[in-house]
């Protein structure tokens, strides 16, 4: 499984689908799990969701993100 770029909004798509892959990494961080959101979306497959976490984690490395301490 791979997540490619695609040219819905300039954003990466699982494997050309819609939404973009972003959104799932939203329904993580909100709390739901693998099986609420592939019951959300019948097109995604379990593993799609580990791969769109992973790419998000790379994308945070290419990235140097100071952390600054409270003012």
């Amino acid at each position: 499984l791979s997540i490619v770029p695609a040219t819905f909004a300039a954003h990466a798509c699982i494997r050309l689908l819609r939404p973009p892959a972003v959104t799932f990494v939203w329904r993580v961080a909100g709390g739901l799990g693998v099986d609420a959101i592939c019951d959300e979306h019948p097109d995604l497959q379990p593993e799609d969701i580990p791969a769109a976490l992973n790419y998000a984690a790379e994308a945070l490395a290419e990235h140097y993100y100071p952390l600054r301490p409270p003012a």
